[in-house]
Parts: structure tokens; C-alpha cells; sequence
């Protein structure tokens, strides 16, 4: 008696015939996920407006760097002066380079003690142990955020000024009033402080998200293994905080070059150009105040265009280090 073959005799009980492999989905075609996502897209209609229309469209006014812009002619009816505006900035004008010493040296000082401010008031806060006082601590260091600068500035004069509290409990106890706001030699210091003092809570929100999904079991275990405080801190949550931090500091790169426009232009007068024009006063002052309008556009296109440069610099740095930073190649 002859035995059919397994696969025959399973056809045979079952009655059903194996199962082929399904086919692969149909890629829908642009007009159907137009359709699909038709109200999403709606919603999302403002807000690119908005991007469009005062992020995108002003670029095109870039074009006056090219031209001896008059505002009463208008962009079409100015004369093209062609790369004239830029070889003024590249002649080595006095004002010009100072400004760029200045901004530089702000950066510099911003670089090294603004980014990383948030970065340590996260880890202390996170180090508390009662979240009641993590949320009223964060709620205070939140508010200088929410200030003006016009608000800041003034409350920095008040406090620090000649006539403001310090210098007047100096004078009350016999001591000799210090020149702080209108110290020219202590601005970029100034400047740096209120900084770190207004930006510094509320940057914190992005670093405290991420030490929030930190595994905590990776603590137990180093722990267990003898691990101290600071080395579970430099090895898991520095470690762990490294693609925001690398991200945020590429992104800063790019808007390096712009140090506080209204903040200095506020404080300008009681310390001189000389100690605080920086490239946006300059664009300023240049541009809106002196009629050097050509001139001030090209300052900001090839201080936009440094900052294209540096993004896409640090951004291949970081890919050869195995970051992703922010965007994958």
C-alpha cells in the first residue's frame, strides 16, 4: 500500500491548499496621501505661512547688498554696484573689525560659560531628590526667561547702576560705589552674566527630557559594580545626554555670530561703540541709522553665510565621530 507524501496528505486532512506569501503593499501614489493627510496638511497651513512669509521671503531683500539701495527708489529702481559693498567689508574697515573682535570675544565667553549652564543646573536638579522643590526650582529659574530685555536691562540698572541698590548700600556703609553698567573694560562680562541669568532655566527643559528616559536599572548596575556618583554621571548620563548636547552645540555654531542685538544696542550708551559694537549694532547703526544700506545688507549675508559654513562643518565632525548630529548624511 503506497503512502502519499506528508504535503499531499496534510492538503488531504486540512482541505486547504498552503498559504502563499502575500503580496507586498501598493505604494500609494502622492494625490492619495495628499487625500489621507488632507486635514493635517490644513492644520499645518498657517504655520507655514508664517515661516513663508517672514522667513522666506525677506531672503530675497538680500539682493541689496548688491546695489547702492536708496529706500526712496526702492529695490528696482536702485543702481547695481555689483561686489562693491563687499570689497569695503574685505578693505579692512576700523569699525567693522572691532565690531568682529567684539563679537567674537562675546562668543567665545557665551561658548564657554552659557552652553554648558544648562547643562549643569539639569544634573542638579535632577540630583533633588523631592520633586516638589524640582518643580518650584524650575519654576523660578523659568521666569527671567519671559522678560524682555528692555525689562532685564532695566532691572540690571536699578540693581547695579550708580544710583541703583548696590552702590547705594556702598555709599550708606562708607565704602567707595562701583562702576559696573558703565564700565567698558566689564561689559562683555556684563552681558555674559545676563545671559546665562535670563536663557539658563528655561534651557534646561530640553537636558531634564533627556535625563528623564535614562534607563535607572544602567545606575543600579554601576552601582553595584563600584561605580562612584561621578563616574555614573560622566559614563551614563553625560553619556546619555551626548546627541542633544552635540546637536544644540552645532546649532549654536550657527547663530554664533549673533550675540544679543537689542541686549547690547540697550547698553550701548553707557559704555561707547568702541567696547560694544558688535555685527548686528553694526548692521544697525550702519545700515538704519547711517543710510549704509548695501553695505549693512552685505555684513549680515556674509554673516549668515559663515554661519551656513560652520553648521555644515560641525555637522561633518560629528558624523565622523558617529554622531548623527543634525541631520544624517
Amino acid at each position: 500500500m503506497s503512502v502519499a507524501p506528508a504535503p499531499a496528505r496534510a492538503r488531504h486532512q486540512t482541505g486547504h491548499r498552503p498559504s502563499s506569501p502575500s503580496p507586498a503593499p501598493r505604494r500609494r501614489s502622492w494625490w492619495e496621501r495628499l487625500k489621507r493627510d488632507k486635514f493635517v496638511l490644513l492644520l499645518a497651513l498657517p504655520g507655514i505661512a508664517v515661516i513663508i512669509t517672514f522667513h522666506y521671503y525677506p531672503l530675497l531683500g538680500n539682493v541689496i547688498a548688491f546695489q547702492d539701495y536708496q529706500p526712496y527708489l526702492g529695490i528696482r529702481e536702485s543702481l547695481w554696484s555689483g561686489f562693491d559693498n563687499f570689497k569695503i567689508l574685505f578693505n579692512g574697515d576700523p569699525d567693522l573689525l572691532n565690531a568682529l573682535k567684539n563679537t567674537l570675544t562675546i562668543t567665545a565667553l557665551q561658548t564657554v560659560f552659557v552652553f554648558p549652564a544648562p547643562i549643569i543646573l539639569a544634573l542638579i536638579l535632577n540630583s533633588l531628590a523631592s520633586n516638589r522643590l524640582r518643580q518650584i526650582v524650575q519654576s523660578v529659574l523659568y521666569l527671567p526667561h519671559f522678560l524682555s530685555w528692555v525689562i532685564l536691562v532695566a532691572v540690571f540698572q536699578q540693581v547695579l547702576g550708580g544710583a541703583g541698590l548696590l552702590n547705594n548700600y556702598l555709599r550708606s556703609s562708607g565704602h567707595e560705589a562701583l562702576n559696573i553698567i558703565g564700565n567698558a573694560d566689564a561689559f562683555k562680562a556684563l552681558v555674559t552674566s545676563q545671559v546665562i541669568w535670563k536663557d539658563t532655566g528655561w534651557a534646561t527643559i530640553l537636558f531634564l527630557a533627556v535625563l528623564a528616559q535614562i534607563d535607572r536599572s544602567l545606575y543600579e548596575a554601576a552601582s553595584v559594580d563600584g561605580a562612584s556618583k561621578l563616574r555614573q554621571t560622566w559614563h551614563i548620563t553625560l553619556s546619555g545626554m551626548r546627541p542633544i548636547i552635540i546637536l544644540l552645540f552645532i546649532l549654536k555654531l550657527g547663530d554664533s555670530l549673533s550675540v544679543g542685538f537689542e541686549q547690547i544696542l540697550l547698553q550701548q550708551p553707557a559704555v561707547g561703540r568702541q567696547a560694544s559694537e558688535v555685527l548686528d549694532t553694526f548692521v544697525y547703526n550702519n545700515g538704519v541709522v547711517g543710510g549704509a544700506w548695501g553695505v549693512a545688507a552685505a555684513v549680515g549675508l556674509v554673516k549668515g553665510v559663515i554661519g551656513l559654513l560652520l553648521v555644515l562643518s560641525a555637522n561633518k565632525i560629528a558624523h565622523a565621530f558617529g554622531e548623527e548630529g543634525v541631520y544624517k548624511a
